[in-house]
């Protein structure tokens, strides 16, 4: 499983022009499923998300928790996060079969949902437009 996380000050996304989820601060993750990942992998990064210390304190130092600071989440799930680009068109085999990577997708929302005050999301498979202001800007990977 692979997670970019992006700090955002706010974010949304929209299917066919509608709002379908959107947050405040908090975290922009784009959440892309492999062949090989598990509901234990997938509940492991999610906690480690909620753990990561990326948001600044009152001297400017990456030092706060999504908790912290009241956070919110929006997940968006990206399969392209598994593309090949050996060649010039990207192939996409070690991306998880679609039925495995929205289990996972959903098994992922439903934790962070138990643990953070409000949890957006997209919607699996749909073609999407993603909006954000990435706060410093702040992005980083996570693989497990």
């Amino acid at each position: 499983m692979k997670l970019v996380i992006q700090r955002v000050t706010e974010a949304s996304v929209s299917v066919e022009d509608q709002i379908v989820g959107q947050i405040g601060t908090g975290y922009l993750v784009l959440l892309g499923v492999g062949q090989d990942d598990t509901e234990e992998v997938t509940r492991k990064l999610a906690e480690k998300l909620l753990k990561l210390r990326i948001f600044p304190d009152e001297n400017g130092k990456t030092n706060l928790s999504l908790a912290d600071v009241d956070g919110e989440v929006l997940v968006i799930s990206q399969f392209t996060l598994y593309a090949d680009c050996r060649s010039n068109r990207p192939g996409f085999s070690k991306a998880g079969a679609p039925e495995l990577a929205e289990h996972l997708y959903e098994v992922f929302i439903e934790h962070l949902k138990s643990k953070v005050r409000h949890v957006g999301c997209g919607v699996f498979g749909a073609d999407m437009q993603v909006r954000l202001c990435n706060d410093g800007p702040f992005t980083i990977l996570l693989e497990g």
